[in-house]
């Protein structure tokens, strides 16, 4: 007679659980060697040795907001790519829309994907469309590949004790973008400049942190990582966990993307647990990182040291309190609940 299965404890829309991530990997073989970095809870990309050098691959959907989405989907995995110190160059997609969707949707997505394209330096080069009753809105799923020079990539699990913590760019920007525009109509009381200001997030700041990775990969970054569902927490807990190290913040340190802050004070979310694309996690050691973060905010992007690294694990402030970090996204919250 055979066992019955356990169905386990139902799971709510957003990442799949950490710990049962983490589960499910660890009962993965044993990768060839010719993978470099594999699949582990907080890194976004593989990294595989090919004769022409390391092929570096990454992949990421588009759920959560119906805007922008061809747009969001070259970014965000371009992101994902730069955070190993590679840039960005090949993009495939697979674009799933419901039926009834009119061509002038599918038209202005790939539109708005390719402009993305030019942005970031990469091209099309593949992927997969289909009209199809399993989804009720359009869905991208993205991949990007590149190629990490010199045969060096960065990891996000390379960060070691005594390392400082640099955010680059404010928080939460893609979180006030898409809050903006899907919840419009309960930001009623927000002031219009300020609403304003939050629905052109993702053009001013901007959510792409491809040059500023990059950068920071040639300046020396032991470990980069661009926290994006689950917000800046999420990143730094993301961080942590896959180097085995503490990190220790200073809030007030902190950099915050203001209409972000307000639009999320407005709707009752947590700026820290926020859709955080366009933030850039970058860990350097003590005595570089005042160089690196003079040329990082050189470059035009706002940066500042906001934690240190240390034996232990997990993330706290500077008075040992516990940074929590939310299992599921604010935005994800919000707009589905």
């Amino acid at each position: 007679m055979t066992a019955p299965i356990d169905a386990g404890r139902p799971l709510r829309s957003g990442k799949i659980p950490v710990d049962l991530l983490a589960d499910l990997l660890s009962g993965l073989p044993a990768a060839p060697p010719e993978v470099r970095l594999s699949p582990h809870v907080g890194e976004d990309a593989c990294a595989i040795e090919i004769p022409g050098g390391i092929l570096v691959a990454a992949t990421d959907p588009i759920t959560l907001s119906s805007a922008e989405i061809g747009r969001l989907a070259v970014i965000v995995n371009a992101n994902d790519l730069a955070v190993t110190g590679a840039r960005p160059r090949w993009f495939l997609a697979v674009i799933l829309v419901p039926p009834g969707t009119d061509e002038s949707v599918v038209r202005s997505l790939f539109a708005a994907a390719q402009r993305a394209l030019v942005e970031v330096g990469a091209v099309l080069v593949g992927g997969h469309t289909e009209v199809t009753p399993v989804v009720t809105r359009p869905v991208v799923v993205g991949q990007m590949l590149g190629l990490a020079e010199g045969d060096r990539f960065v990891a996000t699990g390379g960060v070691v004790p005594g390392n400082a913590v640099v955010q680059v760019g404010p928080a939460p920007i893609e979180g006030a973008a898409v809050l903006a525009q899907e919840a419009a109509g309960r930001l009623g009381g927000v002031d219009a400049a300020v609403l304003a200001a939050a629905c052109a997030a993702f053009d001013r700041p901007g959510i792409s942190v491809v040059e500023p990775a990059l950068l920071a990969a040639r300046l020396g970054a032991t470990a980069l990582h661009d926290p994006t569902e689950g917000g800046l927490a999420a990143g730094l807990h993301e961080l942590a966990d896959v180097s085995g190290v503490r990190i220790r913040i200073d809030r007030l340190a902190v950099l915050w993307f203001e209409p972000g802050v307000a639009v999320c004070r407005a709707l009752g979310a947590d700026p820290w647990s926020t859709l955080a694309s366009g933030t850039l996690l970058s860990t350097f050691p003590a005595e570089t990182v005042e160089e690196a973060v003079r040329a990082l905010a050189e470059s035009g992007r706002a940066a500042a040291v906001i934690g240190r690294a240390e034996p232990g694990a997990g993330v706290c402030d500077v008075d040992g309190r516990s940074i929590r970090r939310c299992d599921r996204d604010e935005v994800d919250r919000i707009l589905l609940e």
